[in-house]
């Protein structure tokens, strides 16, 4: 086993460092310190606004949601078995050719994303707060106790996220019962208080055990090893899940693409390859995969936000102008997904460009998201009793998805998980996100307090995207012309 992850975890490395550079890539947890740095340096006055407590729950949550994200291996996995015949194998394929065991290499893949993504974030942000210390008087035993806690919160999302994606191999409705089970269980702390969040989160419950909140006694130790039971009861029921041999589903497919092509005339050059798409993302089964990533942080959102208004009684004014925001600038994880349907190495043998494939992909996003969108912010509009705003609200929503694809596009072309990590495009992302994204915020706080300057504000941020969103639009063919389908 040592030696298999030692090898997955060169892979690894590989696969990210050849998109941007060995020293781009191991610049990323240097990025990480910094900025965790920055936040113990300036902790003392955002705990002025926020108590400890809610601190430290909002990270916890954070990071599970964090391993959520990261651990979904019996997706991976699938979409690496099924692309195995291409220019490029993986690891976790090499037991349809070699005598291997898929159970080994899928407890492979969860421990070598364990390792990769705590060198790459939870070492480097504890090393930043150790850092602080001289500054801010932190007890180095309390970030201990902080990454040890937070540790056991990660792993518990990644290991959630590796059992129910693993259900999803053998059963598409038992994979519907877990996740509805487990929004239950969060909705039943965060909209009706029937139990305490530390049921859910056995990490927190030990943090809340340790220092700097009380000495350290049972109450961590059980909590601790009721979170590592949980890890292991996860991991231990993805690997029975795992089939020893696989195949990938077979379904009945009918001649679906003259008669989706006949329908996007409106697309006019673009159109066979938009219908393509469509086609692709029904067949795939990504349609419901987009789904649940596009709205899950939107229900996250909505929880913090509520959380913000009646649980902290912080007099913050969120409205539909500020949920509309967040829905634009949250749309960018389904181009994301589209970029992920389907190897694109064959396009090499085809009279076609990047540019060319990238543009249809950006019509797709618009296809997909904006009715989505809409029922979501006329949906929060509707329960917060905030429908007067929508006016501003829904041109506010359908710029900055525009703008944020558009970017994201221009930036990261057709290989957006792998050139984020390159921390030069990076940093150029979260510049040209968090500008924007921070003045459609702090507008939208002040629309009751001065309607006028609020209106004049926003609309000029909107024009200045705009103007960009069609700047990058036109720069894509200077950009990416030249790029390779081949990674």
């Amino acid at each position: 086993m040592t030696f298999l992850l030692r090898l997955m975890l060169k892979e690894e490395y590989r696969m990210h460092a050849h998109y941007s550079s060995r020293r781009m890539f191991l610049a990323f947890p240097a990025i990480v310190g910094l900025f965790s740095f920055g936040i113990g340096v300036t902790s003392q006055r955002l705990l002025e606004a926020t108590p400890l407590a809610d601190a430290i729950l909002t990270l916890h949550l954070s990071v599970f949601l964090y391993g959520l994200g990261v651990g979904a291996f019996g997706f991976l996995g699938a979409q690496y078995l099924e692309r195995r015949h291409g220019d490029r194998n993986y690891l976790v394929a090499m037991p349809a050719l070699l005598p291997m065991s898929f159970r080994r290499t899928f407890l492979g893949m969860y421990v070598r994303d364990a390792v990769f993504y705590l060198a790459l974030v939870l070492v480097p942000m504890t090393l930043g707060l150790t850092a602080s210390v001289p500054i801010t008087g932190f007890r180095l035993t309390s970030i201990a106790f902080l990454f040890l806690a937070a540790l056991v919160s990660f792993l518990l999302g990644m290991s959630l996220s590796f059992f129910v994606s693993t259900l999803y191999m053998r059963s598409r409705v038992a994979f519907g019962v877990a996740v509805a089970l487990i929004s239950v269980a969060f909705a039943a702390y965060a909209l009706f208080r029937w139990i305490p969040v530390e049921w859910i989160l056995p990490g927190l419950a030990m943090q809340y055990g340790l220092p700097p909140f009380v000495a350290p006694g049972g109450q961590a130790l059980v909590s601790g090893l009721a979170g590592t039971g949980s890890i292991a009861a996860c991991v231990a029921g993805a690997l029975l899940l795992v089939p020893e041999q696989y195949e990938p589903r077979s379904s009945p497919a009918r001649e679906e693409l003259p008669r989706v092509d006949v329908r996007l005339g409106l697309a006019r050059s673009y159109r066979i390859l938009l219908a393509k798409e469509f086609v692709d993302l029904k067949r795939s089964g990504t349609v419901a995969k987009m789904f649940f990533s596009f709205v899950t942080p939107l229900i996250f959102l909505s929880f913090t936000a509520w959380f913000v208004r009646y649980g902290l009684r912080a007099p913050v004014g969120f409205n539909s102008v500020f949920y509309a925001g967040m829905v634009g600038f949250f749309g960018v994880l389904l181009y994301n997904w589209l970029n992920n349907v389907d190897a694109m190495d064959y396009y090499e043998t085809l009279p076609i460009g990047v540019p060319t494939v990238i543009r249809s992909k950006l019509l797709a996003f618009l296809v997909l998201t904006t009715g989505i969108s809409t029922v979501f912010v006329v949906g929060v509009s509707a329960l917060n009793g905030d429908l007067r705003l929508l006016w501003l609200a829904l041109p506010v929503m359908f710029v900055t998805s525009v703008y944020m694809v558009v970017m994201t596009a221009y930036l990261t072309g057709l290989r957006t998980n792998s050139f984020l990590f390159d921390p030069g495009v990076l940093a150029r992302f979260s510049i040209l996100a968090m500008l924007p994204d921070l003045g459609l915020t702090i507008l939208s706080f002040t629309v009751d307090r001065d309607p006028v300057f609020t209106v004049a504000g926003i609309s000029l941020v909107l024009a200045v995207l705009a103007a960009a969103s069609l700047t990058l639009y036109r720069g894509i063919d200077g950009k990416w012309a030249r790029a390779s389908f081949t990674e």
